[in-house]
């Protein structure tokens, strides 16, 4: 359970990690060339994206479905 919680809040963490990424390129480096705030944007881009992909991980079933033991064997 407490593995769960920290996978959770690792995964919140990236994401709002490149949400702050992407706001510090797009507004604070003014002086930088556009290639640069381009490349910067898909990496901030990225971590959302991968912070997305976690979370739909993390949201599906975990346990495994119900297989039974003994499977009736037709001749």
């Amino acid at each position: 359970m407490v593995q769960r919680g920290l996978n959770w809040a690792a995964t919140t963490l990236v994401g709002v990690f490149g949400f702050v990424w992407i706001g510090v390129v797009v507004f604070a480096t003014v002086d930088a060339p556009t290639w640069a705030r381009v490349g910067q944007a898909s990496f901030g881009a990225c971590l959302i994206g991968w912070a997305l992909y976690k979370a739909a991980q993390l949201l599906r079933r975990t346990e495994p479905r119900f297989v039974p033991r003994h499977r009736r064997v037709r001749a």
